[in-house]
């Protein structure tokens, strides 16, 4: 005789049946402001470590760019992002319910800093630098907060003027952050805007020579990266899971972990702090 019972044990044996009633994975992803092959070997052990805590498989998933990482969370691809201050915005517009769970303790207070090639002769200093204006110049990714959002709005708070009519030179956009460090400290580019922490790290570890990229200009504080968090995870891993997920990162405290964000710690976000980056984005007609 044919029980529910019997159906429901039919169902969940196979030969394999450990693997039968194992839950969908938790793929997350992170915009690649890096080198790819860093950002993975960053992010696997993430991956891992929190696979363990919360007892769920969780996959870490490259970008291919800033916008991919958009559209991965947006078609459901990913269910986890770290991305930039305009990414999460740009993100959590498009998927309704979505939110900021996370930020790193330094992102609600971030900043960006404008570079020089040393033969310009320019020094840093806290007026903004007019003088690149005549400089070849490059920004980051196309939708990076601290490469290209960001100080593009500083451009035009105190020039008055978009950065095409400000610069003499046709300006470029190198993609990432460690990209337009390395631009500028070769002199193919004489100037450009980037994250202080990758320029930073890159400094700190000998990746980068100071005396050759020149830090000219701090730009004010803005609130920039975030783990955003998709709406079905609730719906795939049950109520409370995404506050559960919010617990764990924020709890992070191993030095190897933390490292991969570069990051001295996690800390609770909303949506609201990303208020101001929001509003600047429409400004400058990068979110709707």
């Amino acid at each position: 005789m044919i029980t529910p019972l019997t159906v429901l044990l039919t169902l969940g044996c196979t030969s394999g049946g450990e693997h039968a009633t194992e839950p969908a994975p938790l793929r997350f992803s992170a915009i690649p402001d890096q080198n790819t092959s860093l950002l993975r070997e960053r992010f696997e052990p993430v991956a891992a470590f929190l696979s363990d805590a919360l007892g769920v498989p969780v996959q870490y998933v490259p970008a291919a760019d800033y916008g991919a990482s958009v559209e991965m969370f947006k078609n459901g691809d990913v269910q986890l992002a770290w991305f930039g201050g305009l990414t999460g915005v740009q993100a959590r517009a498009a998927v309704p319910g979505a939110k900021a769970i996370a930020a790193g303790a330094e992102d609600k207070q971030y900043t960006s800093y404008f570079i020089a090639h040393a033969s310009t002769g320019l020094e840093r200093g806290d007026a903004f630098p007019e003088a690149i204006a005549s400089l070849t110049f490059t920004f980051g990714s196309e939708s990076s907060t601290s490469g290209r959002l960001m100080p593009e709005f500083f451009i035009r708070q105190h020039t008055g003027k978009t950065p095409g009519d400000f610069f003499s030179e046709p300006y470029g956009f190198s993609g990432a952050h460690d990209k337009t460090a390395k631009l500028v400290e070769s002199g193919r580019v004489l100037a450009g805007a980037m994250n202080y922490k990758t320029y930073d790290d890159l400094a700190a570890d000998g990746r980068l020579d100071p005396t050759k990229a020149v830090v000219i200009w701090q730009t004010p504080t803005y609130a920039d990266y975030n783990f955003t968090a998709h709406p079905v995870l609730e719906e795939r891993y049950g109520a409370g899971f995404t506050e559960k997920l919010t617990g764990i990162l924020t709890g992070i405290t191993a030095p190897t972990l933390l490292d991969a964000f570069s990051r001295s710690a996690l800390v609770p976000a909303t949506d609201a702090d990303f208020a101001q980056v929001a509003e600047v984005a429409r400004e400058l007609d990068m979110l709707r």
